[in-house]
């Protein structure tokens, strides 16, 4: 019996009062049966029970042979604890209770353990809470996720009764429903249709709501299902892919579904010394899901995650990595992150590669071998000829440049900005640059300043080994103002700079013959124009090129820096093959060091002074410009 100090509560119809640890039938009528439900004692009465609950009945049975002035028994393991145990008891007491999408799996379960049949009464409890979960639950997908969120603490029950596997089907075939289709599913669960200062839309239509209906008509159930258990979540999952929803509506969910259940999915760290205290923000987040905790929903959700190329996706995938290093996660869900990352590496940014290096076994700042091995999972998939497009057709990257032409640009960025580390070693670096192809980059300006940037940082390389470096940078695709900036590098080697003076001097020969082309087309051609049709700065046979550009004073200004820039490069390369005949004429002919340099021909590539005038009988047209920038 409870004690007389106890406090006492009356329920809100009046029909019950709680004592402590005593329920109280406040009928009027003295109790006649006890029943222990877990730590509680309900005090009732024998008829409105054993005229509904056979269980009870069987059991009063066997203790009235016992012993016939009490009767107490004992419900062991009962479904939903002593909650549902008072729900079903007011239903026997014929109180009105409310089914809703929370208590329904309770009370299904509670009424099956108390076997409350049709044979006993009519409308019994099992009858009624079928009827509501048929007519109300499973036709709604939100009624469906609460009810399925609730058999958490009811098993083995609901899984004896399938509850689990119809109610999951329900979720499925909701998120399977064609899009035409899903403002009803709005409807039925009774989503409100507002305007949005919160006044009721005439007839349900008005031009912002329809707006905001299309909106969220594909993810509208990204939250709700996200309030499931992850292991219940795993299982809608699956049967969504056995049910055959879309995987961009899969991938959806998943990612919604992380985003709330992994704290820290996109933070930024500066360094290795983040690993520790990230994890340990990831624990004192939830001080109730440990790090062990942590780790299997990783893995989960990135099992969860369809085959997919998807747009946008790389910063959260980036995301799960980082966490999965952190994390300890297994070596099999950290591979296939990095080959999902390959998949799609030309949507990545610069931010996103650069993943702090957690290993205190590496020197380096940055993790450059996760890179590399991402990289080798997309050029993997590249030479496989893999269609740039995702399984539904969508076309996906840039429909300007070429996938790999992007990766290459983000290596290249990638290189520039790890180029500084001290501890970077030369292979290292050689090694990733040298990864992708030679015609994923038409110019190799972005490698020639990683490169740059990496001499300076590492000033103690010696001639062979800065040498190596420049070995993966080819000198014919560096644009005139990278080659202008080479040729007064001092970091470079020698033959580097050799090199990039050749083709520099040949870049700008290319440019004044293509120019005089030119205007000898367009001259030519103006013979049979009239004399007020030729188009200012083409010039006509027989005239000087000053005469011929007339008044045009830019063109003039760009010829004479070209001209300025040819005499410049004449002096600079005679005084270097001066230099280099002094150091070698002891060692080796000057021809064949030439041969080794690639510059045999130089007196025949760059064009003299007296040859470039000799081309001003010829006509220009066009307007050919420079800009040099001075080594810092």
């Amino acid at each position: 019996m409870a004690s007389s100090g106890a406090k006492s509560e009356t329920s809100q119809d009046g029909t019950s009062q709680r004592r402590g640890q005593a329920w109280l039938c406040t009928s009027g009528l003295q109790s006649d049966i006890v029943v222990d439900v877990e730590q509680m004692t309900f005090h009732l009465h024998k008829f409105p029970l054993v005229s509904r609950c056979r269980r009870i009945a069987r059991l009063v049975e066997e203790v009235s042979r016992e012993d016939e002035d009490t009767c107490e028994i004992r419900l062991e393991n009962f479904p939903g604890g002593t909650w549902s145990f008072e729900l079903a008891a007011k239903f026997c007491y014929g109180v009105k209770i409310e089914f809703t999408s929370s208590n329904i799996v309770a009370l299904r379960c509670a009424a099956e353990y108390l076997e409350m049949t049709e044979d006993l009464a009519n409308e019994n409890l099992i009858v009624r809470s079928e009827a509501f979960l048929q007519e109300v639950v499973l036709r709604s997908l939100s009624d469906s996720i609460a009810a399925l969120q609730s058999c958490s603490n009811l098993f083995p029950m609901t899984e004896e009764l399938g509850l689990v596997d119809r109610l999951i089907d329900s979720v499925c075939a909701k998120a399977n429903v064609n899009d035409s289709s899903r403002g009803g599913w709005l409807m039925q669960d009774h989503r409100s249709l507002q305007s949005p200062g919160g006044s009721l839309l005439w007839n349900g239509i008005s031009t912002g709501a329809r707006a905001r209906i299309l909106e969220v008509s594909d993810n509208w159930w990204y939250e709700d299902i996200s309030t499931l258990s992850l292991p219940f979540f795993e299982k809608v999952v699956l049967g969504m892919k056995a049910a055959g929803v879309r995987g961009e509506n899969i991938w959806g969910a998943v990612v919604h579904y992380a985003k709330k259940a992994l704290p820290g999915l996109h933070r930024r760290h500066s360094g290795r010394e983040a690993a520790h205290s990230h994890r340990k923000a990831l624990v004192s987040s939830n001080p109730i899901v440990q790090e062990h905790d942590q780790r299997i929903l990783l893995e989960t959700i990135e099992s969860l995650l369809p085959p997919l190329k998807v747009g946008s996706s790389a910063r959260f995938l980036f995301g799960l990595l980082r966490l999965a290093i952190i994390l300890n996660a297994s070596p099999q869900c950290k591979s296939n992150l990095e080959k999902r990352i390959g998949m799609q590496l030309e949507q990545a940014t610069l931010d996103e590669l650069l993943v702090p290096n957690y290993s205190h076994v590496e020197e380096t700042l940055y993790d450059i071998d996760l890179v590399q091995r991402i990289l080798d999972h997309y050029l993997m998939l590249e030479q496989n000829g893999s269609p740039e497009s995702d399984e539904e057709g969508l076309l996906l990257g840039s429909p300007s440049l070429c996938p790999i032409m992007m990766v290459a640009k983000l290596v290249d960025a990638y290189l520039a900005e790890i180029a500084p580390d001290v501890n970077l070693k030369p292979s290292k670096f050689q090694a990733l640059a040298e990864a992708l192809p030679d015609y994923s980059r038409p110019s190799d300006d972005g490698l020639y300043r990683a490169i740059d940037v990496y001499l300076k940082a590492h000033s103690w390389l010696s001639e062979l080994e800065r040498e190596m470096v420049c070995k993966i940078m080819n000198c014919q695709k560096l644009s005139l103002e990278a080659c202008t900036h080479a040729a007064q590098n001092e970091r470079l080697p020698l033959r580097v700079v050799v090199q990039v003076l050749f083709f520099e001097q040949l870049q700008l020969r290319n440019a004044i013959a293509g120019s005089f082309l030119v205007a000898d087309t367009v001259g030519g051609s103006g013979k049979q124009q009239e004399q007020h049709h030729i188009p200012p700065g083409v010039v006509r046979q027989g005239e000087s090129w000053e005469k011929s550009l007339g008044g045009s004073k830019t063109l003039k200004d760009d010829m004479s820096k070209i001209l300025a820039r040819v005499s410049q490069l004449e002096m600079e390369c005679g005084t270097m093959r001066q230099e280099i005949e002094n150091l070698h004429r002891a060692k080796k002919p000057v021809n064949s060091l030439s041969n080794a340099f690639g510059c045999k021909l130089f007196s025949n590539a760059i064009p003299s002074t007296g040859e470039v005038n000799r081309g001003h009988r010829r006509s220009l047209s066009g307007n050919v410009g420079y800009s040099g920038e001075q080594v810092q």
